[in-house]
Protein backbone atom coordinates (compact mmCIF):
# COMPACT_ATOMS: atom_id res chain seq x y z
CA UNK A 1 0.00 0.00 0.00
CA UNK A 2 1.46 3.51 -1.69
CA UNK A 3 2.20 6.05 1.42
CA UNK A 4 -0.86 8.53 2.24
CA UNK A 5 1.94 10.88 4.10
CA UNK A 6 1.28 13.71 1.21
CA UNK A 7 -2.64 13.67 1.10
CA UNK A 8 -5.32 15.83 2.46
CA UNK A 9 -7.39 14.06 4.95
CA UNK A 10 -10.12 15.93 3.43
CA UNK A 11 -9.72 14.94 0.28
CA UNK A 12 -10.09 10.93 1.03
CA UNK A 13 -13.23 11.27 3.07
CA UNK A 14 -16.59 10.93 1.04
CA UNK A 15 -20.15 10.80 1.41
CA UNK A 16 -22.99 8.00 0.59
CA UNK A 17 -26.46 8.74 -0.79
CA UNK A 18 -27.71 9.55 2.69
CA UNK A 19 -24.72 12.19 4.00
CA UNK A 20 -22.87 9.68 6.35
CA UNK A 21 -18.84 10.37 5.05
CA UNK A 22 -16.55 7.11 5.08
CA UNK A 23 -13.13 7.41 4.95
CA UNK A 24 -10.83 6.00 1.87
CA UNK A 25 -7.56 4.45 2.15
CA UNK A 26 -6.06 1.95 -0.35
CA UNK A 27 -8.45 -1.00 -0.26
CA UNK A 28 -10.65 0.29 2.57
CA UNK A 29 -13.24 2.08 2.88
CA UNK A 30 -13.30 2.93 6.96
CA UNK A 31 -16.71 3.40 8.84
CA UNK A 32 -17.65 5.15 11.98
CA UNK A 33 -19.31 2.98 14.51
CA UNK A 34 -20.53 4.11 18.03
CA UNK A 35 -20.65 1.87 20.79
CA UNK A 36 -22.85 3.41 23.92
CA UNK A 37 -21.42 4.29 27.55
CA UNK A 38 -23.59 4.30 30.05
CA UNK A 39 -24.00 5.56 33.83
CA UNK A 40 -26.22 3.86 36.38
CA UNK A 41 -29.05 5.68 38.17
CA UNK A 42 -31.91 4.44 40.12
CA UNK A 43 -31.76 0.66 39.46
CA UNK A 44 -31.38 1.65 35.58
CA UNK A 45 -28.66 2.23 32.80
CA UNK A 46 -28.85 5.26 30.90
CA UNK A 47 -26.69 5.99 27.81
CA UNK A 48 -24.94 9.23 28.12
CA UNK A 49 -22.11 8.99 26.04
CA UNK A 50 -20.30 7.05 22.86
CA UNK A 51 -17.17 6.20 21.74
CA UNK A 52 -16.38 6.66 17.83
CA UNK A 53 -14.82 3.37 16.79
CA UNK A 54 -13.89 2.64 12.92
CA UNK A 55 -14.97 -0.56 10.90
CA UNK A 56 -12.88 -0.97 8.32
CA UNK A 57 -14.84 -2.50 5.45
CA UNK A 58 -12.69 -4.59 2.01
CA UNK A 59 -14.60 -5.64 -1.38
CA UNK A 60 -17.96 -4.20 0.48
CA UNK A 61 -17.24 -6.57 3.72
CA UNK A 62 -15.83 -5.76 7.10
CA UNK A 63 -13.08 -7.09 8.82
CA UNK A 64 -10.82 -6.62 12.35
CA UNK A 65 -9.99 -3.15 13.30
CA UNK A 66 -7.04 -4.45 14.92
CA UNK A 67 -5.95 -6.07 12.11
CA UNK A 68 -6.57 -3.14 9.72
CA UNK A 69 -4.49 -0.58 12.24
CA UNK A 70 -1.52 -3.12 12.65
CA UNK A 71 -1.31 -3.45 9.01
CA UNK A 72 -1.07 0.71 8.29
CA UNK A 73 2.63 1.61 7.49
CA UNK A 74 4.06 3.61 10.24
CA UNK A 75 4.76 6.75 7.67
CA UNK A 76 0.81 6.64 7.27
CA UNK A 77 -0.69 6.27 10.48
CA UNK A 78 -1.10 9.75 11.49
CA UNK A 79 -2.85 10.34 7.93
CA UNK A 80 -5.24 7.66 9.22
CA UNK A 81 -5.87 8.38 12.56
CA UNK A 82 -6.61 11.79 11.93
CA UNK A 83 -9.23 10.40 8.88
CA UNK A 84 -10.84 8.17 11.40
CA UNK A 85 -10.95 11.31 14.03
CA UNK A 86 -12.64 13.48 11.39
CA UNK A 87 -15.57 10.87 10.81
CA UNK A 88 -15.91 10.29 14.15
CA UNK A 89 -17.07 13.81 14.60
CA UNK A 90 -18.53 14.40 11.19
CA UNK A 91 -20.69 11.67 11.85
CA UNK A 92 -21.92 12.50 15.21
CA UNK A 93 -24.92 13.86 13.74
CA UNK A 94 -26.21 10.89 12.74
CA UNK A 95 -26.46 9.49 15.96
CA UNK A 96 -29.88 10.63 16.11
CA UNK A 97 -30.02 11.53 19.56
CA UNK A 98 -28.96 14.81 21.08
CA UNK A 99 -26.75 15.44 24.30
CA UNK A 100 -24.78 12.50 24.36
CA UNK A 101 -20.89 13.05 24.76
CA UNK A 102 -17.86 12.06 22.35
CA UNK A 103 -15.59 9.88 23.22
CA UNK A 104 -12.37 9.40 20.54
CA UNK A 105 -8.76 8.08 20.70
CA UNK A 106 -5.62 9.84 20.62
CA UNK A 107 -2.53 8.07 20.21
CA UNK A 108 0.60 9.82 22.04
CA UNK A 109 3.01 8.02 19.62
CA UNK A 110 1.48 8.55 16.79
CA UNK A 111 0.70 12.60 17.35
CA UNK A 112 4.11 12.71 18.65
CA UNK A 113 5.26 15.75 17.01
CA UNK A 114 4.33 18.92 19.14
CA UNK A 115 3.39 21.99 16.64
CA UNK A 116 1.34 19.50 14.06
CA UNK A 117 -0.40 18.00 17.03
CA UNK A 118 -1.24 21.83 18.38
CA UNK A 119 -2.00 22.83 14.61
CA UNK A 120 -4.96 19.77 14.33
CA UNK A 121 -6.14 20.30 18.06
CA UNK A 122 -7.06 24.12 16.86
CA UNK A 123 -8.60 22.76 13.76
CA UNK A 124 -10.63 20.52 15.14
CA UNK A 125 -11.87 22.33 17.91
CA UNK A 126 -12.66 25.36 15.37
CA UNK A 127 -14.57 23.52 13.33
CA UNK A 128 -16.68 22.05 15.62
CA UNK A 129 -19.38 24.18 16.03
CA UNK A 130 -20.41 23.10 12.26
CA UNK A 131 -20.74 19.60 13.36
CA UNK A 132 -23.51 20.45 15.80
CA UNK A 133 -20.50 19.52 18.59
CA UNK A 134 -19.69 21.39 21.37
CA UNK A 135 -16.03 20.87 23.12
CA UNK A 136 -17.49 20.23 26.01
CA UNK A 137 -19.50 16.93 24.58
CA UNK A 138 -15.69 15.75 23.87
CA UNK A 139 -13.55 13.07 25.91
CA UNK A 140 -10.05 12.60 24.43
CA UNK A 141 -9.24 9.24 25.52
CA UNK A 142 -5.48 9.12 25.85
CA UNK A 143 -4.54 5.57 24.80
CA UNK A 144 -1.37 3.71 26.27
CA UNK A 145 1.82 4.15 23.99
CA UNK A 146 4.31 5.84 25.68
CA UNK A 147 4.66 9.28 25.39
CA UNK A 148 7.06 12.46 26.23
CA UNK A 149 5.74 13.81 28.77
CA UNK A 150 6.32 17.52 27.83
CA UNK A 151 5.14 16.92 24.59
CA UNK A 152 1.97 15.28 26.42
CA UNK A 153 1.31 17.48 29.13
CA UNK A 154 1.18 20.36 26.44
CA UNK A 155 -1.02 18.46 24.25
CA UNK A 156 -3.53 17.96 27.42
CA UNK A 157 -3.17 21.28 28.48
CA UNK A 158 -4.03 22.46 24.83
CA UNK A 159 -7.18 20.52 24.95
CA UNK A 160 -8.39 21.54 28.60
CA UNK A 161 -7.86 25.38 27.63
CA UNK A 162 -10.66 24.45 24.36
CA UNK A 163 -13.01 22.79 26.95
CA UNK A 164 -11.91 19.91 25.74
CA UNK A 165 -12.14 16.70 28.73
CA UNK A 166 -9.32 14.09 29.12
CA UNK A 167 -9.25 10.16 29.73
CA UNK A 168 -6.72 7.85 30.50
CA UNK A 169 -7.90 4.76 28.15
CA UNK A 170 -7.06 1.32 29.13
CA UNK A 171 -5.94 1.82 32.38
CA UNK A 172 -3.94 -0.86 34.00
CA UNK A 173 -1.70 -1.82 30.69
CA UNK A 174 0.93 -0.65 28.84
CA UNK A 175 2.00 3.40 29.88
CA UNK A 176 -1.75 3.80 31.51
CA UNK A 177 -0.35 3.83 34.97
CA UNK A 178 -0.78 5.60 38.02
CA UNK A 179 1.97 7.82 37.04
CA UNK A 180 0.39 8.68 34.43
CA UNK A 181 -2.82 9.63 36.33
CA UNK A 182 -1.01 11.48 37.76
CA UNK A 183 1.27 13.30 35.36
CA UNK A 184 -2.29 14.60 33.43
CA UNK A 185 -5.05 14.38 36.08
CA UNK A 186 -7.36 13.40 33.84
CA UNK A 187 -11.18 13.82 34.01
CA UNK A 188 -11.79 10.04 33.53
CA UNK A 189 -10.10 6.66 34.11
CA UNK A 190 -11.05 3.71 31.83
CA UNK A 191 -10.36 0.55 33.19
CA UNK A 192 -8.75 -2.04 30.45
CA UNK A 193 -12.01 -4.50 29.90
CA UNK A 194 -8.62 -7.67 29.73
CA UNK A 195 -7.80 -6.48 32.96
CA UNK A 196 -10.85 -5.93 34.53
CA UNK A 197 -12.14 -9.63 32.96
CA UNK A 198 -9.04 -11.41 34.70
CA UNK A 199 -9.61 -9.39 37.95
CA UNK A 200 -13.00 -10.24 37.80
CA UNK A 201 -12.16 -14.43 38.28
CA UNK A 202 -11.08 -13.83 41.91
CA UNK A 203 -13.14 -14.62 44.30
CA UNK A 204 -12.92 -11.27 46.02
CA UNK A 205 -12.77 -8.97 43.23
CA UNK A 206 -15.84 -6.68 44.59
CA UNK A 207 -13.53 -6.01 47.96
CA UNK A 208 -10.18 -5.60 46.03
CA UNK A 209 -11.60 -2.92 43.69
CA UNK A 210 -13.86 -0.77 45.39
CA UNK A 211 -10.35 0.53 46.67
CA UNK A 212 -9.38 1.49 43.52
CA UNK A 213 -12.41 3.53 42.66
CA UNK A 214 -11.81 5.25 45.70
CA UNK A 215 -8.46 6.26 45.70
CA UNK A 216 -9.21 7.49 41.64
CA UNK A 217 -12.34 9.00 42.67
CA UNK A 218 -9.91 10.62 45.41
CA UNK A 219 -7.95 11.77 42.43
CA UNK A 220 -10.84 13.66 41.23
CA UNK A 221 -11.45 11.13 38.04
CA UNK A 222 -14.75 9.59 37.30
CA UNK A 223 -13.94 5.39 36.56
CA UNK A 224 -15.22 4.19 33.31
CA UNK A 225 -14.69 0.02 33.36
CA UNK A 226 -15.16 -1.09 29.61
CA UNK A 227 -15.36 -4.66 28.42
CA UNK A 228 -18.44 -5.41 30.35
CA UNK A 229 -19.36 -8.78 28.30
CA UNK A 230 -20.45 -10.59 31.91
CA UNK A 231 -23.12 -10.33 34.86
CA UNK A 232 -20.24 -10.71 36.96
CA UNK A 233 -18.06 -7.72 35.45
CA UNK A 234 -21.21 -6.15 35.53
CA UNK A 235 -21.68 -6.70 39.54
CA UNK A 236 -18.21 -6.25 39.90
CA UNK A 237 -18.34 -3.42 38.21
CA UNK A 238 -20.89 -1.40 40.18
CA UNK A 239 -20.19 -2.54 43.58
CA UNK A 240 -17.27 -0.83 43.36
CA UNK A 241 -18.71 2.33 42.59
CA UNK A 242 -17.93 3.20 39.10
CA UNK A 243 -19.76 6.29 37.35
CA UNK A 244 -19.50 4.96 33.94
CA UNK A 245 -19.92 1.49 32.02
CA UNK A 246 -19.60 0.27 28.58
CA UNK A 247 -19.47 -3.31 27.02
CA UNK A 248 -21.57 -6.16 24.94
CA UNK A 249 -23.31 -7.37 27.42
CA UNK A 250 -25.27 -3.33 27.34
CA UNK A 251 -24.55 -2.42 23.58
CA UNK A 252 -22.27 -3.70 20.68
CA UNK A 253 -21.11 -0.67 18.57
CA UNK A 254 -23.25 0.08 15.53
CA UNK A 255 -22.72 1.92 12.52
CA UNK A 256 -23.48 5.61 11.70
CA UNK A 257 -26.91 5.86 10.63
CA UNK A 258 -28.32 2.90 12.58
CA UNK A 259 -31.25 3.53 14.67
CA UNK A 260 -29.99 4.29 18.29
CA UNK A 261 -31.55 2.86 20.96
CA UNK A 262 -32.59 5.30 23.54
CA UNK A 263 -34.50 3.39 26.20
CA UNK A 264 -32.62 2.73 29.50
CA UNK A 265 -31.62 -0.93 30.67
CA UNK A 266 -33.06 -2.42 33.72
CA UNK A 267 -29.73 -3.37 35.73
CA UNK A 268 -31.74 -5.97 37.65
CA UNK A 269 -32.62 -7.69 34.36
CA UNK A 270 -28.84 -7.81 33.05
CA UNK A 271 -27.31 -9.00 36.54
CA UNK A 272 -29.65 -12.16 35.61
CA UNK A 273 -28.71 -12.97 32.38
CA UNK A 274 -26.39 -15.38 30.97
CA UNK A 275 -22.62 -14.68 31.08
CA UNK A 276 -22.67 -16.32 27.46
CA UNK A 277 -21.71 -13.00 25.46
CA UNK A 278 -19.84 -13.64 21.96
CA UNK A 279 -17.45 -11.00 21.86
CA UNK A 280 -16.88 -9.02 18.66
CA UNK A 281 -13.77 -7.74 16.80
CA UNK A 282 -12.27 -4.50 18.51
CA UNK A 283 -12.64 -1.64 16.66
CA UNK A 284 -10.68 1.98 17.42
Amino acid sequence: MRSERRRNVGDAIFADEIGIEFGVYGEFRLRSAYQPIFAPHDGLLRAVAVEGLIEPHRGGRPGAAQTFFDGVPPQDRLFVETMCRMLHLSNYRNIGVDGLELFFNYNPMINDHLGRALAEIRLMTRHLGDLGLAPGMLVCEITEQAADDALLVRLVREMRRDGIRIAIDDFGTGHSTVERVTLLNPDIVKIDGTWFGEFCRHAAAERFFRPLVSTLHDRGAKVLVEGIEQSTHLRVALEGGVDLLQGYLLARPALAGTVFEEKPLVIETLLGMSDKVVPLHKRR
